[in-house]
């Protein structure tokens, strides 16, 4: 993982998962060195315009990833450790939760 920082007692790694040739970033929640859940941040294909005329992962990372950090505190402030998804498609933005979609993501 990329970075690693701390939250009101839980512990929270991000990066990108490796060797994707899509966006897919993720959160990784634990708490006491035990995992809590798992949150991404996916952009699909079709929706990588609305995040710059580049498919430079890093600056969009670099724009967003405060925003998305802030939806992963929220995440923790709620108590809710669903293992969820930010999907961006092309129809906009919406949150799954991980085991319904219907492409399957993982850290491998």
């Amino acid at each position: 993982m990329e970075k690693k920082w701390s939250y009101k007692g839980f512990d929270v790694e991000d990066g990108f998962k490796p060797g994707s040739k899509h966006f897919q970033y993720f959160f990784l929640v634990s708490e006491k060195g035990k995992r809590k859940c798992n949150d991404c941040v996916w952009i699909e294909d079709e929706a990588m315009s609305r995040f710059g005329a580049s498919k430079d992962f890093g600056a969009i990372l670099d724009a967003h990833r405060e925003d998305w950090s802030e939806w992963v505190k929220e995440k923790i402030e709620r108590r809710d450790f669903r293992n969820m998804v930010l999907l961006f498609d092309k129809e906009g933005k919406k949150e799954i939760e991980l085991d319904k979609m219907d492409k399957k993501l993982s850290m491998d």
